[in-house]
């Protein structure tokens, strides 16, 4: 049988890949989460068709990512707003920055970088423990649904 999607998976991260695993739509997504709320901009930003554009963000507003609003300045456009279910992405996109720029870039090699309202850069993401211990991978596993309990 061949897989057409993964929106009834028990996996979550199958589905949130589902949901907004293609490259364009977490490009969308972290250029709102950049600042940017209307059409043309996301276009120029990514260089993307208007086709291609209309359908992630059609998607995006269908899962709750993004809501169309009125123009901030008045006018009669209508902007894209990250909702807090968009908003939430943040650490998804930022834990994607920083595997980017650690296996992705020569030493040395530009590259934008993401800055505290201080102008400082920002640290590490970190897994922690309830009781905030730094997990690595090889201390944690999945309870897997339909698993025996431990």
């Amino acid at each position: 049988m061949k897989r057409t999607g993964f929106t009834k998976a028990e996996c979550p991260v199958a589905r949130a890949l589902d949901a907004i695993g293609d490259w364009w739509s977490l490009l969308i997504v972290r250029d709102a989460l950049d600042g940017l709320r209307r059409f043309g901009d996301f276009q120029k930003s990514l260089g993307i068709a208007k086709g291609m554009l209309t359908t992630r963000l059609r998607k995006l507003v269908e899962l709750g990512v993004l809501e169309q609003v009125a123009a901030s300045d008045g006018s009669a456009y209508q902007e894209y707003a990250l909702t807090t279910k968009g908003r939430d992405l943040f650490p998804v996109v930022v834990s994607l920055r920083q595997w980017g720029e650690a296996h992705l870039y020569a030493r040395g090699e530009a590259h934008s970088v993401l800055l505290d309202r201080a102008g400082q850069a920002v640290g590490q993401l970190v897994l922690p423990s309830k009781a905030g211990k730094a997990l690595a991978w090889s201390d944690t596993s999945v309870w897997k649904v339909g698993a025996r309990k431990r």
